[in-house]
């Protein structure tokens, strides 16, 4: 049994009253008529007037807008609907990542909440709370994850406003530092493994210094060991992991002289490849991936990280899970540096537009220099130390 209202709401106003069955006040929101003459209402509850008039004034903004808006609707399934229909044509790499940290640090946290009931001070001490574990740019990674997600859901009508645009990421924990292997740690590392394709790799990445997402594309129609007579061995570094193959930046798209012993190096790798693709019956191809699997498939960052790791097991490092593939590129710079090449040298040999970027970067690794790449790196290793094929 129902209290009616203490005065007969107009049409089109809208009315609240104690419902006593339910123990609760009940706010009516008037909806017009059926074709039948039916009243149209759509209802929301509260335990006090105060509470009911405020979903009362929500439930007219979304009337307003056309928004309905679910009840139901949690972050869990604005999540998981963006990650399944908001990333089409996406790097499937990029993907993982995006379901990685939504799986790690927003749907357990947050997953069960009803989207609309979501609120800016809630998210602010979440957010809080994950700064203690989290980098600031994996921070700001899953904060952009939980906005796209609530603004694919507002583009279907699930909830009337992004709550997410209403915070800021703060500080969280200082990322991992990167490092680079000393000269003897480096030549170390060039003489683990020789003859298989880690050893290759680290070899081109270390002799060269191109990214790991570089390396990993790299065909063997962008290397020329033997080129035409007044241009030296060198490498094409056009292409990279990330979405259409494109590289990082413009500047990052370069041509590379290669060191005399890094094109010795592979070009046992290539013999040794068709060899291999050979005995498995397997066709071999110029476009084929200089790294690849011996099914001819492009690795993963695990498989070279994993690889990495035990090769540097095999030249005697104490620590090889503290190292990963990308400091090869760091320990490149660091070698020039130390030898003295000029910064603007190492600047455009590592694809960077300027020397700020490689001074920010790597300025534990450069030094103030006087006085070129592939010369520079057989002079540090020298003719003694070269690579044995």
């Amino acid at each position: 049994m129902t209290e009616n209202p203490s005065r007969k709401a107009g049409n089109g106003e809208d009315s609240i009253y104690w419902d006593k069955t339910k123990g609760r006040y009940i706010g009516a929101v008037s909806l017009g008529y059926t074709p039948a003459g039916k009243r149209k209402r759509a209802k929301v509850s509260g335990k006090t007037k105060t509470e009911v008039r405020s979903k009362l004034r929500e439930k007219r903004k979304e009337l307003e807008s056309g928004t309905k808006g679910s009840a139901t609707y949690t972050v869990r399934s604005a999540v998981e609907d963006w990650l399944a229909h908001g990333l089409k044509g996406r790097d499937l790499n990029s993907v993982a990542t995006y379901r990685s940290l939504a799986d790690n640090h927003i749907v357990p946290d947050l997953g069960r909440a009803r989207l609309r009931d979501l609120s800016a001070d809630a998210l602010d001490c979440w957010l809080e709370e994950k700064s203690a574990i989290l980098a600031t740019s994996s921070l700001q990674m899953v904060l952009s994850i939980l906005r796209r997600s609530i603004t694919h859901a507002q583009r279907r009508d699930k909830v009337l406003r992004n709550v997410a645009e209403l915070v800021e990421a703060p500080e969280g924990r200082p990322g991992r530092l990167s490092k680079s292997l000393t000269l003897g740690q480096a030549k170390a590392a060039l003489s683990a493994q020789q003859g298989t394709w880690i050893h290759a790799y680290v070899a081109t990445s270390l002799l060269v210094g191109i990214r790991t997402e570089e390396v990993r594309p790299l065909t063997w129609d962008r290397v020329h060991l033997t080129p035409s007579a007044g241009t030296a061995p060198h490498v094409e570094v056009w292409r990279s992991v990330r979405r259409r193959g494109e590289t990082k930046t413009r500047t990052s798209r370069r041509t590379l002289a290669m060191p005399r012993q890094l094109a010795a190096v592979l070009a046992a790798h290539r013999v040794a490849q068709k060899r291999q693709r050979e005995a498995l019956g397997l066709a071999w191809s110029e476009e084929g991936y200089v790294f690849g699997t011996d099914s001819g498939e492009q690795r993963s960052a695990f498989m070279v990280r994993r690889s990495f790791r035990a090769l540097l097991m095999d030249a005697g490092f104490s620590d090889p899970e503290d190292w990963t593939p990308r400091e090869l590129r760091h320990s490149f710079v660091s070698l020039l540096s130390d030898h003295g090449i000029p910064l603007e040298v190492i600047a455009r040999v590592v694809g960077h537009s300027g020397t700020r970027t490689t001074e920010a970067v790597y300025r534990k690794q450069i030094r103030p220099v006087i006085t070129q790449g592939a010369e520079a790196m057989d002079a540090i290793f020298g003719e003694a130390d070269a690579v044995e094929t």
